[in-house]
């Protein structure tokens, strides 16, 4: 019998399948039959900065009354009751499930400052949390402010919370630093437990009718998980703590892919919201149908064995991989028959 059971940020799972955030975490019931389907752990839907800050002011009472008394800047916040159920809410809705379930739930934060953050944490590992995702979304606008600044905001946030809460932290990465191992090692130095990689960043459209930036908001792509991947399988022995892959992951193989890059686990949010809670015991299946295969026992055995200090090619990961990639493309295109030619 293959053995699933797995660890992530020193908390004990049964799989090594995480339910990232989304509108299910956060309904105890769902959470329920995720646990009775495999999941090891769930993460929350993120708590917002500027809903702290609502709440902090007093404001939010105001907004659930009569929204255009507010100043300006808040009126355009919206009400996330019904993704997160509000500070308040969120916070009995954790002490609730913890009650219930018997996996892991990991709290979630979403800002970037220290704000509210800090004392929010104190109060999520209060209510039960087993571990805080921050989930840190700083996107720079102003060409003054340097990688090296925004680098630094990232760590000053991670050692302000874990100096003040016990539980593990883990810090949601986007791909665009610069040198993106150093940051990695410079957050694990600062305290983070793990690191998860990466942000699926919603890119608003264009109505060019109306010349107006619009929201919009798609599921992922099995095509993703290439990037995600091939980070971990570089940084993989290279930094010390748990990495988490999200973003990409539809199928048993890719969470297979996903550990055998170097990942302690591999998260879904969009395969979940595609095919239903029940897709989390057919993604299971194939990977100890694949295991079995394979004749291997533990899960565990399975990491790293695609990090770049193990493949047998690991200049694939690097530079020889675009040029390989350029010289094997077709070289010629034949207009009747409507295809390239070699």
């Amino acid at each position: 019998m293959t053995q699933l059971a797995t660890t992530y940020l020193g908390l004990e799972l049964q799989s090594p399948l995480v339910i990232s955030s989304n509108p299910y975490t956060i309904e105890i019931d769902q959470v329920a039959r995720m646990a009775e389907f495999g999941a090891g752990a769930v993460i929350l839907p993120s708590l917002f900065e500027e809903q702290l800050q609502l709440e902090d002011s007093g404001w939010d009472r105001l907004k659930l009354l009569d929204g255009r008394e507010l100043p300006e800047g808040l009126i355009k916040i919206p009400d996330m009751q019904g993704l997160n159920k509000g500070a308040s809410g969120y916070l009995a809705n954790l002490y609730q499930m913890k009650k219930t379930v018997d996996i892991p739930v990991i709290a979630s934060l979403n800002g970037t400052s220290l704000g509210g953050w800090i004392r929010y944490a104190r109060i999520l590992e209060s209510a039960g949390a087993d571990a805080i995702e921050l989930n840190i979304y700083n996107l720079p606008i102003k060409p003054w402010v340097t990688g090296k600044e925004l680098e630094n905001r990232y760590l000053h946030l991670v050692e302000g919370i874990k100096n003040e809460v016990n539980i593990p932290i883990a810090v949601k990465l986007n791909p665009y630093f610069s040198s993106l191992p150093h940051t990695c090692r410079e957050l694990f130095s600062g305290g983070a437990n793990g690191l998860v990689l990466f942000n699926r960043f919603y890119q608003p459209d264009f109505d060019i009718d109306n010349e107006m930036a619009v929201p919009k908001i798609a599921y992922s792509d099995p095509e993703e998980l290439l990037l995600r991947l091939r980070w971990v399988s570089l940084l993989y022995g290279q930094v010390e703590g748990d990495m988490a892959i999200t973003g990409g992951i539809h199928s048993g193989r890719d969470l297979i892919k996903a550990i055998m890059a170097g990942a302690q686990v591999g998260m879904i949010a969009s395969a979940l919201l595609k095919h239903g809670v029940e897709h989390i015991r057919t993604m299971l299946d194939e990977v100890q149908t694949w295991m079995a295969s394979k004749e291997i026992g533990d899960v565990n055995d399975l990491r790293g064995r695609m990090s770049h200090n193990r493949i047998k090619a690991p200049f694939h990961l690097v530079r020889a991989n675009y040029m390989q990639v350029l010289d094997s493309h077709p070289k010629a295109y034949d207009p009747d028959a409507g295809i390239f030619e070699n």
